[in-house]
C-alpha cells in the first residue's frame, strides 16, 4: 500500500528509463526433496520483501555465472547453476529520486552447499519455501509463474536419496524437513 502511494506520488518514470532496461541475473536456489522442489529465497535489504538473489551482471561472467556469484553473496548457498534461462521479468527500481527498470533473468541453481556466513548475512533473512508458500511470498504474479514452471520441470527429476554428509552430519529425516519448510532447529534436538 505505501509502495503504491509513493509511485502514485513519483509519477511515471521518464520515458528513456522504461525504454532500455537495465539487465539483470537472478538465481532461483533449489533442493529436490522426497515431497517435491523447495525453494530459497532471501528478503531484500531495503524493503525486507521476499525474493530470489539478483544483481547486475558482472564484467568477464555470463549470465548465469554471475547469478551463481549473487546467490552465494546474497544467500550463502552454492550450486551448480544452469545455463540456460528460466524466464525473465521486469520491475522497477527504486534509489532516491531515481526510479530505473530492470529486466531480471533468472537461472536455476541446485544447491549444493549452504553456507552458516555468508557476505549479506547480516542484512537479509533467508528460507526455505515449498512452491505454494514460495508463490505466496513473492509479489510479483509473473514471478510465480515462472516458479511453477520450474517446478513442473523440476518434478520430472528423482528426488536424491539422503547422501552422506547429511548422516555425516548427523541430519536426520525431522531436520530435514524442517529445513525444507525454512526452520532451523537446534543441533541435537532431532525434532
Amino acid at each position: 500500500m505505501l509502495r503504491r502511494f509513493i509511485d502514485w506520488w513519483r509519477g511515471p518514470p521518464p520515458a528513456d528509463a522504461a525504454a532500455t532496461p537495465t539487465p539483470q541475473a537472478g538465481a532461483v536456489p533449489y533442493r529436490l526433496t522426497k515431497d517435491g522442489p523447495v525453494f530459497l529465497m532471501v528478503t531484500s535489504r531495503r524493503t525486507g520483501r521476499w525474493l530470489f538473489p539478483k544483481g547486475g551482471l558482472m564484467r568477464g561472467r555470463t549470465p548465469w555465472e554471475s547469478a551463481a556469484q549473487e546467490a552465494l553473496e546474497e544467500a550463502g548457498v552454492e550450486g551448480v547453476v544452469s545455463d540456460q534461462p528460466l524466464g525473465t521479468y521486469t520491475a522497477t527500481r527504486v534509489r532516491g529520486d531515481r526510479r530505473e527498470t530492470i529486466a531480471v533473468t533468472l537461472y536455476l541453481l541446485k544447491v549444493t552447499r549452504q553456507l552458516d556466513r555468508w557476505d549479506e548475512k547480516a542484512q537479509r533473512q533467508r528460507r526455505w519455501a515449498d512452491l505454494e508458500t514460495a508463490i505466496a511470498l513473492l509479489a510479483d504474479p509473473a514471478l510465480g509463474e515462472m516458479l511453477r514452471a520450474a517446478a513442473h520441470q523440476l518434478a520430472a527429476r528423482p528426488a536424491p536419496a539422503p547422501d552422506a554428509t547429511d548422516q555425516a552430519r548427523g541430519k536426520g529425516k525431522k531436520i530435514r524437513k524442517a529445513e525444507a519448510r525454512g526452520r532451523r532447529l537446534k543441533a541435537g534436538s532431532g525434532r
